[in-house]
């Protein structure tokens, strides 16, 4: 197996492999996560970046040919489904390009729900 096909050990690793849009866009993701739910922790889940919220798993983010993906969960994108329309979804995923990433006041509307959904389960 080659080194661009092993999966990536931690989230710089991750992010340091994307085309520079991507990774800018995740970047960014990242830092509204982080700011909306500071207690989060970054991890390495199901080989993409991810946070961990009282030692669980809590959301994603990653990208694919072509687009990111932010793993926000159901209940948010539920929720918030009108605010939505523009952005593809799928379960609990959110498909957005890299050159229009998610809106800051929307990312944190989406980790507050999330974090309600997590703590209550």
């Amino acid at each position: 197996m080659t080194g661009e096909a092993m999966a990536a050990a931690t989230i710089d690793e991750y992010l340091a492999r994307l085309p520079t849009d991507q990774r800018t866009a995740l970047q960014r993701l990242r830092e509204q996560v982080q700011a909306a739910a500071p207690e989060a922790t970054d991890t390495m889940a199901y080989g993409i970046p991810g946070f961990r919220l009282g030692g669980r798993y809590f959301m994603g983010y990653g990208a694919s040919k072509g687009f990111c993906s932010f793993y926000a969960g159901k209940a948010p994108i539920n929720a918030l489904a009108p605010e939505l329309t523009r952005y593809q979804t799928l379960k609990g995923t959110i498909r957005f390009q890299p050159d229009a990433p998610l809106p800051a006041e929307l990312v944190t509307k989406l980790v507050r729900i999330r974090i309600a959904e997590h703590r209550g389960g």
